[in-house]
């Protein structure tokens, strides 16, 4: 069963990364769009511990890398950060807990947004920081929090019908 849920998460991350990165540009409404990668990250690693989050930390930050112009490893160790930091955070973990996991999307978003502005442009010299906070940062957060709500949600409803189905073949037939 295990194999199983890694096999359909990866599927969740790629079909995440080929929405950002092909679907949503498209969309002229849109000034900014979700960070899916971030929220899956994020999410596999709240609910399923530091090593799955560091390992799909991993997958999404390289897919990040292997796309965007840059060194590699740019995306890849903050992804994996963030996976380790939000496994962390499993001990907190309840299922109808809705706050934590908004507050940690709202945090990881800031941070990905501080890490993006200081290795991309502040030490490129562009150091406009209130024009990047309010017409990148701020938007970006609000639609990964909203969006958050909805995958979240989601991925909690997958993983504990998963739990279901291990439980049922554990229980042996009399």
């Amino acid at each position: 069963m295990k194999i199983k849920k890694v096999i359909i998460n990866l599927i969740f991350l790629i079909a995440a990364f080929v929405i950002q990165s092909s679907i949503f540009p498209l969309i002229p409404v849109l000034a900014a769009s979700p960070n899916l990668l971030l929220i899956l990250t994020f999410s596999f690693g709240f609910i399923g511990g530091k090593e799955s989050g560091m390992f799909y930390g991993l997958v999404a930050g390289l897919f990040m890398d292997l796309f965007y112009s840059g060194p590699i490893g740019f995306y890849t160790l903050l992804f994996i950060f963030i996976g380790y930091l939000n496994g962390i955070c499993t001990q907190y973990y309840y299922e109808e807990y809705i706050t934590l996991p908004l507050v940690l999307s709202v945090i990881n978003e800031i941070a990905y947004g501080l890490y993006v502005y200081v290795f991309r442009f502040l030490f490129r010299g562009k150091i406009h920081f209130g024009y990047y906070f309010m017409k990148i940062m701020v938007p970006e957060i609000i639609f990964t929090v909203v969006t958050t709500l909805l995958i979240y949600r989601l991925i909690l409803w997958y993983s504990r019908r998963l739990q279901e189905m291990e439980k049922r073949r554990d229980t042996p037939i009399v």
